[in-house]
């Protein structure tokens, strides 16, 4: 049996508090192996960001393990090979536009210790486990949708072939074991902020919209929304709302609160928080005895009194996906929002002062010219406090994805660039992928370079220091924020920061995924 690292005092005291509150037993491991938590990307040498829906929630699930998330750290993937020779187990997140660079990492670690057994994990490999796993030796096996439970089994030493979820390879053939049966009680996975506070430096992070420092976890996983563009209810978490119960959620917010008492926001990245309007206000009222200031993701249809209910406890920001001002478009992808009801849902919070970061799609089925200049309109309109503009992306997985291929809309197999830019890879007869690309650039200058947005952003910078300047830089785009790139989107370059910690701090973590 391989013995466990000791975790230091603190983080293994943290673990204990978590544990004793949620009431959760150990499972115990008959022939456990050493695990290692990484996301890697081969290009420039960079491990890319694991967060909890990549890796925290396993590595909680497994005594002893490490979660590493490299580029908030400065650690390359010369760093990282040493690691492969104290583990025996090495799950690595991946995604569709840095899976050949994640494998070559996979095959970097496999040359560092031959014995290490690497597995992947991630919608990528999930709809195409027998693809991901023939694209290298290196590759013993991928996890299915909900990995879980099934990286802790094999992780405790058992047999392939009999962890749900899982397709190996056994004697040079593949094997796909039956799918998992998706978790319904979300109260069994353990928290994740101890694993935050073992394994990750808080203050590393920073995301244009949140404050810091700030953290980010799930109360729960799904959405009920049937967006054909969304790639995690269709391939992950699935469009059934499941969630933690009230005094789970809260449990672990009064830990976190002890734990990282420097945190000034916490970022609730449920899909679609709101889904569940009586538990959103049960979870805020929780929040607001312990003087928490917390954000989520919201659709824009949430009404005045749940809004308020909200706000008076402790809400700071809703991102809301508006995705576009032409109603017909809406109705293609299946948003199931009105436009009347998305302008009403903004009046709503502004009146409270809760603020706004929404969030569009350009080149979703039926985008034309003239619905582009729709969406700039209505975006100006409606005029959120800052917003963040992607171009339709058709990862595999997705009805967007089926419906593209179907109509021979694909024109680019590529969705990011080398140095993880977003491209435009779907265009149409009337719509070139290249002007659509062109078109994000024209969103964002016709948003921020209003004088009353620019007035009043100047105005915002001068009430806080942290607050970021959002300016457009022609053909400047990067990512920023912390979570894997599915859901990419396309932000101004020129984050510019008030002070060159904040600088620093900005460039460690701007290929980061945001929503």
């Amino acid at each position: 049996m391989i013995q466990f690292d000791k975790f230091t005092q603190k983080a293994q005291e943290a673990m204990q508090e978590a544990q004793s509150l949620a009431g959760k037993n150990q499972h115990q491991a008959i022939h456990p192996l050493h695990l290692l938590l990484a996301l890697a990307n081969e290009k420039e040498g960079v491990v890319r960001p694991v967060l909890e829906k990549c890796g925290a929630q396993p590595a909680a699930l497994v005594p002893g393990s490490r979660l590493v998330d490299a580029p908030p750290d400065g650690l390359t993937l010369d760093d990282i090979r040493p690691l492969a020779r104290q583990y025996d187990l090495c799950v690595m997140h991946t995604s569709t536009p840095s899976f050949q660079g994640d494998v070559k990492v996979a095959e970097a670690l496999k040359a560092e210790n031959s014995r290490l057994m690497v597995g992947m994990v991630g919608a990528a490999v999930a709809v195409a486990p027998e693809a991901s796993l023939r694209a290298s030796t290196a590759l013993d096996f991928v996890g299915g949708n909900e990995f879980d439970f099934t990286i802790q089994e094999v992780a405790q030493g058992w047999p392939l072939k009999r962890v749900s979820g899982l397709s190996y390879r056994l004697d040079g053939r593949i094997e796909h074991n039956p799918h998992r049966p998706i978790l319904e009680n979300m109260d069994l996975l353990p928290f994740v902020t101890p694993v935050y506070k073992r394994d990750l430096t808080v203050e590393h992070y920073a995301i244009g919209y949140l404050k810091h420092p700030y953290i980010s976890l799930y109360t729960g996983r799904g959405c009920r929304s049937k967006c054909t563009f969304c790639l995690w209810p269709q391939t992950v978490g699935g469009q059934r709302y499941r969630t933690r119960s009230v005094e789970h959620v809260a449990e672990e917010m009064a830990l976190a609160q002890r734990l990282f008492p420097q945190v000034k926001e916490f970022f609730f990245d449920d899909d679609t928080f709101t889904d569940d309007l009586p538990r959103a206000e049960a979870i805020a009222k929780r929040l607001g005895r312990l003087g928490t200031t917390w954000s989520v993701n919201a659709k824009a249809n949430v009404p005045y009194d749940t809004l308020k209910v909200l706000k008076d406890n402790g809400l700071r920001l809703l991102l809301v996906g508006y995705e576009s001002g032409n109603q017909q478009i809406l109705n293609n992808i299946k948003k199931g929002i009105r436009l009347d009801l998305a302008r009403r849902f903004t009046r709503d919070c502004k009146d409270l002062g809760i603020t706004i970061h929404g969030t569009f799609i350009l080149g979703l089925p039926g985008e034309t010219r003239e619905t582009i200049q729709e969406t700039i309109r209505f975006a100006c309109e409606i005029d959120p406090t800052t917003i963040q503009v992607s171009l339709a992306a058709p990862y595999p997985g997705t009805a967007l994805y089926a419906e593209a291929r179907r109509n021979g809309w694909i024109e680019a197999e590529e969705l990011v660039d080398e140095s993880g830019v977003q491209l435009s890879a779907i265009g149409y007869p009337h719509l070139p992928r290249t002007e659509i690309y062109r078109s994000v650039d024209e969103v964002y200058r016709r948003f921020y370079f209003r004088p009353r947005k620019m007035l009043s952003l100047g105005a915002a910078m001068l009430r806080d220091r942290e607050l970021r300047l959002l300016a457009v830089e022609p053909h400047g785009v990067v990512r920023v924020g912390g979570q894997a790139p599915e859901d990419v989107r396309v932000v101004p370059k020129a984050f510019r920061l008030v002070d060159t910690r904040w600088r620093r701090i900005c460039d460690s973590c701007r290929r980061h995924r945001v929503r």
